[in-house]
């Protein structure tokens, strides 16, 4: 057996070092042919040897451009979605505000506009704050309203701000009736096991009284400070009923507590009719239509 060498690796490298020298000796002697020759030379080069490595070149330098668009690209659509965002925001406030400019021109000067801000700490959910207190002439007990209906009502009054309470607190009460007077009760919440779950009831009506689904429901007027009229919610089925003496009712509420950022605050007496100010033919529920009535 013939013993182990270094012959091929050797002559490897050999022929290696040999195509080196015949391509420096190649390039150099290119130099001193004429321009028509070195550029038949190079163009012949790049459509054969060269073509390969050129298009890899050229497919490296898409993918690049490529990148930079995307880049952009994907900037141009986050400052969209921003201003996309910030415009569905507006528009938002701007038709909350026009209903309520609709509904101040239907009321009296003794409701005040304010902005409802809520605390946001636990256990508060059903709380917010106004912009208006006891200065303005906002009592204890004061209705909050927005374009759609009754949003809550103040339950302690400070110089320059207010402490409201909405429809979904467990102490809310509010005295009440059908929208033509035919029938009395008393809406209260029914807490679910989740926030988004609390309902308004008509608690109180008679057992042989029978109620269609979509009515709507009023404030009454009677033993409270709200005045008569506001829209509360519409009937949306039979809760349960007591014996054979007495039936209650879900309600759907007329406004969304979350969604109430600007209301009006009622600073005079109660006792008036106000159902003149949300016309039968315009109440809508906040969470179908994207304005209130007079917007």
């Amino acid at each position: 057996m013939p013993a182990y060498g270094n012959e091929p690796e050797s002559d490897g490298r050999r022929s290696d070092v040999t195509f080196a020298v015949v391509v420096m000796v190649l390039a150099a002697s290119t130099s001193f042919l004429a321009e028509s020759n070195q550029q038949r030379i190079s163009s012949a080069l790049q459509t054969t040897i060269l073509r390969p490595f050129i298009a890899t070149q050229a497919r490296l330098n898409e993918s690049r451009f490529r990148a930079v668009q995307v880049d952009a690209l994907t900037t141009e659509l986050d400052s969209l979605s921003a201003i996309v965002s910030t415009h569905s925001a507006l528009l938002d406030e701007n038709q909350t505000l026009r209903g309520l400019l609709g509904l101040s021109d239907r009321v009296s000067q003794s409701y005040l506009p304010a902005t409802v801000l809520r605390p946001g700490t636990p256990g508060s959910e059903s709380m917010f704050l106004v912009d208006v207190g006891a200065d303005d002439g906002v009592s204890h007990g004061s209705a909050v309203v927005s374009a759609h209906g009754l949003v809550g009502v103040i339950s302690e009054v400070r110089a320059v701000n207010a402490v409201g309470m909405d429809w979904s607190h467990p102490s809310f009460r509010a005295s009440a009736m059908l929208a033509d007077g035919s029938t009395f009760g008393l809406v209260e919440a029914r807490r679910g096991r989740f926030r988004e779950e609390d309902r308004l009831v008509l608690n109180g009506v008679a057992f042989n009284q029978s109620i269609a689904n979509g009515v709507t429901v009023l404030t009454s007027g009677l033993g409270d400070f709200l005045p008569r009229g506001i829209p509360i919610g519409r009937i949306e089925g039979l809760a349960d009923s007591e014996g054979s003496w007495r039936k209650s009712y879900w309600m759907t509420p007329m406004v969304e507590p979350g969604a109430a950022t600007h209301v009006l605050v009622l600073t005079g007496e109660g006792g008036d009719d106000v159902s003149a100010v949300w016309p039968a033919d315009s109440l809508a529920t906040s969470d179908t239509v994207g304005v209130g009535p007079g917007s």
